[in-house]
């Protein structure tokens, strides 16, 4: 198994790996977030039942403070009747005095119907003894109640103003704690949820907690919100008596939503990461190999060099030597090709020079070199313009492919078949597609072929396609790639030139 195989192998095993760890990442997240969605869930069960129970204490101390609010109304009335009773010679006089001095709570103050103080009950003797003070009050309570009006003799009447004693103002107060108690405990809750606590009608808003203002100030926002609140949970009604009906609406926490959506954040955050440091390393890579092809490249050029001096200088002194020159022709011929090879790993050491070349008598000269070295069970077809087209390229270099491309062709058809070469003209530039009767390769190796190291022979260096893949798109900017292939019947690759 060659080293591109055992490659594509650790892919491939690496791939399953990072595939099993992600899903058992998210199948652990997914468990927590379950465990935390019903934890969370039944805190907020105990936390609305909470409130409901809350409410309920609201609703019957509301219904117990109107009851006081009518018992003290009552209260007034009978101190009224009583002070009426007063003038009336039959009455009980005694019970009568025993209703007014009962009378400890509520302040009254009675008056003619001139608006002047004729007595008043439970001030502070202060201001019950400062006829001001006594007249300044009376104008504040007026302003509280409608007075009891007392009928005394013939039209005349007196008046009897009261206000809500010391006891009821303290559990009013108490009262209205309570509410502010609620409405705090609703929207800063322990269980940590959004919330938003409405009127009936559902769009005003009288607290809220967990939630960005924003979405509570624009209506629209608000009543989207609401609906979907609606639509997680049903909304906890609460019920203050007299027929006030208040909503709370509330959706599952933050924290757990954002927890639900961060295993697919983290996986994308560092899945970013690992394509940047992999285009980061492959770049790295791409620059290592560049320095070994050159390196290499240099090397072999030099290392030529000298035996190829010799080999001419040989060819010189054979010649003059009298030596057969048949033979020395075809030294000769073998000294230039070697010289050509030499120049080819010169060029692909450093960056070559492009010029306008005849691109068709620059392939005809490459097929017609493999032509004479090829088997003639394989049958060349050539398909070239009978015109001119110059295109920038380095022949040598270029040659050099399609001599690589040939060459695996052939091997492909075990020296056996049909090699068809055509050159098609476009104003873009040029395609030469190379056409075997050879294996086939499947589709899935369309694009391995070219990796360095990969090779179906079982002796070769899985060279050639890489090093012409190389020489086409960084030397000349083109576009080298399998057009199609099936197996059995050929294969079929394209080259692509620019004209400029």
């Amino acid at each position: 198994m060659n080293i591109y195989f055992k490659k594509q192998r650790w892919k491939l095993i690496l791939f399953l790996v990072a595939i099993f760890i992600v899903f058992t990442s998210l199948w652990y997240t997914n468990r927590l977030v379950n465990s935390i969605a019903n934890d969370e869930k039944s805190k907020v069960t105990l936390w609305a039942d909470a409130v409901q129970k809350k409410a309920k204490l609201v609703k019957f101390t509301n219904i117990l403070f109107q009851k006081l609010q009518t018992e003290e109304r009552k209260k007034a009335e009978l101190y009224a009747l009583a002070t009426k009773q007063l003038n009336n010679e039959l009455s009980d006089i005694s019970f009568v005095l025993q209703v007014l001095q009962d009378n400890t709570t509520v302040p009254v103050i009675l008056t003619d119907d001139r608006n002047q103080v004729i007595a008043s009950r439970n001030f502070d003797s202060i201001i019950a003894n400062n006829k001001e003070r006594m007249q300044h009050e009376l104008e504040s309570i007026k302003t509280m109640y409608q007075p009891v009006v007392i009928d005394v003799y013939k039209g005349q009447k007196n008046y009897l103003y009261y206000k809500d004693s010391r006891l009821f103002n303290d559990i009013k107060v108490v009262f209205d704690s309570l509410i502010k108690s609620f409405i705090s405990e609703v929207a800063i809750n322990s269980a940590a949820v959004p919330v938003i606590y409405t009127d009936s009608t559902k769009l005003n808003v009288i607290a809220f907690g967990n939630i960005d203002s924003i979405k509570i100030k624009d209506s629209v926002k608000l009543k989207l919100t609401i609906q979907s609140m609606e639509s997680q949970n049903t909304p906890l009604l609460v019920d203050l008596g007299e027929g006030t009906k208040n909503y709370i609406f509330y959706e599952q926490s933050n924290l757990l939503t954002q927890l639900k959506y961060y295993p697919y954040i983290q996986f994308a955050v560092i899945g970013f990461f690992l394509l940047i440091a992999y285009v980061l390393f492959s770049s790295a890579r791409k620059a290592e190999q560049d320095q070994v092809w050159l390196g290499m490249s240099k090397e072999t050029a030099h290392q030529l060099g000298t035996p190829l001096s010799s080999l001419m200088a040989w060819t010189d002194y054979l010649r003059e030597h009298g030596t057969d020159e048949s033979i020395v022709c075809e030294m000769n011929r073998d000294v230039m090709r070697l010289q050509m090879i030499t120049e080819r790993f010169s060029k692909i050491g450093s960056q070559p020079t492009l010029q306008d070349e005849n691109i068709c008598d620059v392939l005809k000269n490459a097929i017609d070199y493999l032509k004479q070295r090829t088997s003639k069970n394989v049958l060349f077809q050539v398909e070239i313009p009978n015109y001119e087209i110059y295109v920038k390229l380095s022949s040598t270099l270029f040659e050099w492919v399609i001599e690589n491309v040939c060459k695996n062709a052939i091997d492909a058809m075990d020296g056996k078949g049909e090699l068809k070469i055509k050159l098609t003209d476009i104003p873009e530039g040029v395609f030469i597609e190379l056409s075997d009767t050879g294996k086939g390769l499947p589709k899935s190796m369309f694009k391995s072929v070219f990796e360095p190291g990969f090779t179906t022979k079982k002796r070769g260096w899985g060279l050639g396609l890489s090093l012409s893949k190389r020489i086409i798109e960084n030397y000349h900017h083109g576009k080298i790639s399998v057009l199609h292939s099936e197996e059995n019947k050929g294969t079929t690759f394209q080259v692509f030139l620019k004209r400029g």
